[in-house]
């Protein structure tokens, strides 16, 4: 079964930067369109960031310009470089396929943005 295991978050001032990283056990990694998504108290779990095997990258409005997503295929790895955080960012940070399908759910890691 694949496990996506998520950590590095924390607690940061406003403005401050954070990176998460996510690891997956899964053999074909390399190929894989992976995502970042977050779900803050009371909300839906929505994508904050993508990218596909080949390195191309999307973003949700909100964290264009501040969030950066990368990729270690020899480390099974996905990043999301985070900065210039604002509290509004304060969540559970989860990594997944960008699919309809996704693997079985990490246990997140928590990003909170104070004021």
């Amino acid at each position: 079964q694949v496990q996506l295991v998520e950590s590095g978050g924390g607690l940061v001032q406003a403005g401050g930067s954070l990176r998460v990283s996510c690891v997956a056990s899964v053999s074909i990694f390399h190929i894989l369109p992976m995502a970042w998504y977050r779900q803050a108290p009371g909300n839906q779990r929505e994508l904050v960031a993508s990218i596909t095997g080949q390195g191309s990258t999307r973003y949700a409005d909100h964290v264009k310009g501040r969030f950066t997503i990368s990729r270690d295929n020899a480390k099974n790895t996905v990043y999301l470089q985070m900065n210039s955080l604002k509290p509004e960012d304060t969540a559970v940070y989860y990594c997944n396929l960008d699919a309809d399908a996704p693997f079985p759910w990490g246990q997140g890691t928590q990003v909170t943005v104070s004021s």
